[in-house]
C-alpha cells in the first residue's frame, strides 16, 4: 500500500460572483497539498456518479454522518470520483450534499495514483474508481477500506467495508 496520497492537481469548478451571468463558476486547480496537508481527512472514492450504490448508500450515508466525523477530529470529508467538476457539482447538487466536498478526478489521475483505477468496460463507464474509503492525516495514508475483489470488469460493485459506519467504528477506537 502507499505510504502518502499521490501528488496531483484537481481540476475544479469554485462558485464566484464576479464571473456574472447564470454560470458563475470559474475553474480552479486544487493540489494535492491544498486537500490534505496539515489536515485529516476522510475520502470515500466511488466509481460514478449518478449510479446506484454510490448515489443511494454510500455518498449519502457519509453526508447523514459528517458530524460525526468532524466530531472525532476529522477536519474534511471529500468525496472523489473518475468524473469532471460539473457531474461531480450536478450530482451533489440533485442528492442534497450538504456536507461533503466533491473532488472531480476527470482524468484518474489521484485514483490511478492510488493504484484503484479499474476498467469498468463490461458496464459501458470505461475506467473508474474501485469503491473504498480512507483517512488520511497530513498527506499519510493512515487506514484504507477496499471492497473486496478489486479487479478489471468486474462483474459485481461490493459495499461491505468503505461505509462510514465503518469508518466511524475505526475512529472511535483509534482515538
Amino acid at each position: 500500500m502507499l505510504l502518502t496520497v499521490p501528488d496531483v492537481t484537481f481540476k475544479t469548478r469554485v462558485r464566484d460572483e464576479s464571473v456574472g451571468g447564470d454560470n458563475p463558476f470559474r475553474w480552479q486547480d486544487v493540489s494535492t497539498d491544498d486537500v490534505f496537508k496539515g489536515k485529516k481527512v476522510v475520502v470515500l472514492g466511488l466509481p460514478g456518479a449518478f449510479t446506484p450504490t454510490c448515489s443511494s448508500r454510500h455518498l449519502p450515508g457519509y453526508d447523514a454522518k459528517y458530524q460525526q466525523l468532524i466530531d472525532l477530529g476529522i477536519d474534511e470529508v471529500y468525496c472523489v470520483s473518475v468524473n469532471d467538476a460539473f457531474v461531480m457539482y450536478q450530482w451533489a447538487k440533485h442528492l442534497g450534499i450538504k456536507h461533503i466536498k466533491m473532488l472531480p478526478d476527470g482524468n484518474g489521475d489521484f485514483t490511478r495514483g492510488l493504484d484503484m483505477l479499474v476498467k469498468k468496460e463490461n458496464f459501458g463507464f470505461g475506467v473508474r474508481s474501485w469503491r473504498y474509503s480512507m483517512l488520511v492525516d497530513d498527506k499519510k495514508i493512515i487506514k484504507l477500506f477496499s471492497e473486496p475483489g478489486q479487479a478489471d470488469n468486474c462483474p459485481d460493485d461490493p459495499f461491505t467495508v468503505s461505509d462510514v459506519d465503518t469508518m466511524l467504528d475505526y475512529l472511535q477506537r483509534n482515538k
